[in-house]
């Protein structure tokens, strides 16, 4: 059986609007005050990671749930007119410097390591990129990244290379974490186990992301990837080498949902899948 310790890393997987569910998961681990000194997250699982580590309960929830009720920050008419079906204004700017701030300082002063996953337009494989000089701009560029969806979102630069979202290449990045030294780890699934995508791998045609055919590769095989690291986590799990928190039942919100009682629905059951694991193993 795992010990959680302080070397027990923690791994966030993505999954868009999905990402309620880690919020909840979340917020009952700050509720409880318990922090992980290792945390690598992809595309949501780093939006929601940033509160964690700069230890805000509830900002993802309401930055989720609340703000996209109010601010509708989803549709096609974003993707028009900022390229992005994701209001990158918003996200990226407003909400984290106005609406709902995000604390810089504490984060910047977090002495735990945070990595968040992007993948890399011209490599076609993944990056783990982590933001600690206090450089706020690259911190949220870095988090756009690894959120920014392909096909509907645009191409971030950071540190003059692009990138897209990390899911691509590496959804649930915890062979990252056992590689940066922690054999151990709780990873936050959003969704329910013994689910696979039934979807079909198809060749990219060469007009779509053409300045970068490495992209086009890991995006032709990206189901089968995922698919694939589904299968790891379960296996690691049943041999106790990893702890997974994840919902109990088949998943109706979907990637980018804006039906707010799923959302909140979802939120809710993180929130009590992460109180059940403090009592259990804390």
């Amino acid at each position: 059986m795992i010990q959680v310790n302080r070397n027990t890393g923690l791994v966030l997987e993505g999954g868009g609007m999905r990402g309620v569910f880690t919020s909840g998961v979340l917020d009952a681990f700050m509720k409880h005050e318990l922090y992980f000194n290792y945390v690598v997250a992809v595309s949501a699982g780093a939006c929601n990671g940033l509160s964690y580590m700069s230890r805000q309960p509830r900002r993802a929830r309401i930055s989720n749930i609340d703000m996209l009720q109010k601010y509708d920050y989803i549709g096609l008419r974003h993707l028009v007119t900022q390229g992005c079906i994701f209001d990158p204004e918003l996200l990226y700017d407003r909400l984290p410097n106005e609406l709902v701030p995000f604390d810089y300082d504490t984060y910047f002063s977090n002495r735990a390591t945070f990595e968040m996953v992007t993948t890399n337009c011209l490599t076609g494989e993944s990056d783990y990129l982590s933001e600690h000089s206090g450089n706020r701009r690259r911190l949220l560029d870095i988090c756009r990244a690894s959120s920014s969806l392909p096909y509907v979102s645009k191409i971030v630069w950071v540190d003059r290379k692009p990138m897209l979202d990390g899911g691509i290449v590496d959804s649930i990045p915890v062979e990252r974490a056992i590689f940066q030294g922690h054999p151990e780890n709780v990873v936050v699934c959003t969704r329910n186990r013994g689910y696979r995508n039934t979807g079909r791998d198809r060749k990219i045609p060469r007009f779509v992301y053409k300045q970068f055919p490495r992209l086009r590769v890991a995006l032709s095989h990206r189901i089968e990837a995922y698919n694939a690291q589904l299968e790891m986590v379960e296996r690691m799990e049943d041999e106790g080498r990893i702890i997974c928190i994840r919902p109990q039942r088949p998943v109706e919100v979907g990637r980018i949902e804006k039906d707010v009682e799923k959302l909140e629905r979802l939120y809710e059951e993180g929130f009590a899948e992460g109180e059940r694991f403090v009592a259990a193993y804390r």
